[in-house]
């Protein structure tokens, strides 16, 4: 199960509706070992596309060494999707590189940027095997 608070759940969807039409993404890290989702990355989209997301390589190193220095790892790797529902495609699966990342997709298929319906679901990827989990969304 993913736990995750209202601030940070509310950051992810703001973030997928401002990227509307191309997807966003991005990262939260936490403290390394805990499996708590801290602190929230958005990530520019290099491949500014409406069908493709892909993390900047310099961004992506700087981020990287940036967590080691501070002990923390990708508790969170996130993105939206612009057009479809919020389920991982083959392209996701295949870059899924961090098995105990917790995988979020935001589906701003419905909503565009408006307030409006849209889709968040957590997933883990190990393997090339994609799990749902639940989600729990806190106050703090």
């Amino acid at each position: 199960m993913l736990t995750i608070t209202r601030a940070l759940h509310d950051a992810i969807v703001a973030h997928a509706r401002a990227d509307h039409p191309d997807e966003a993404c991005g990262v939260v890290a936490g403290p390394a070992g805990t499996g708590r989702p801290e602190r929230f990355i958005p990530m520019l989209n290099a491949a500014r596309s409406p069908t493709f997301y892909e993390f900047d390589s310099g961004d992506l190193l700087k981020l990287y060494r940036e967590m080691d220095d501070r002990d923390e790892e990708p508790v969170v790797v996130y993105h939206s999707h612009t057009a479809t529902e919020a389920y991982p495609s083959r392209t996701d699966v295949s870059y899924a590189s961090e098995p105990n990342a917790h995988y979020v997709l935001v589906s701003t298929a419905e909503c565009g940027t408006d307030e409006g319906p849209f889709q968040f679901r957590s997933f883990r990827i190990v393997d090339g095997v994609i799990t749902e989990e639940d989600v729990q969304v806190v106050d703090g």
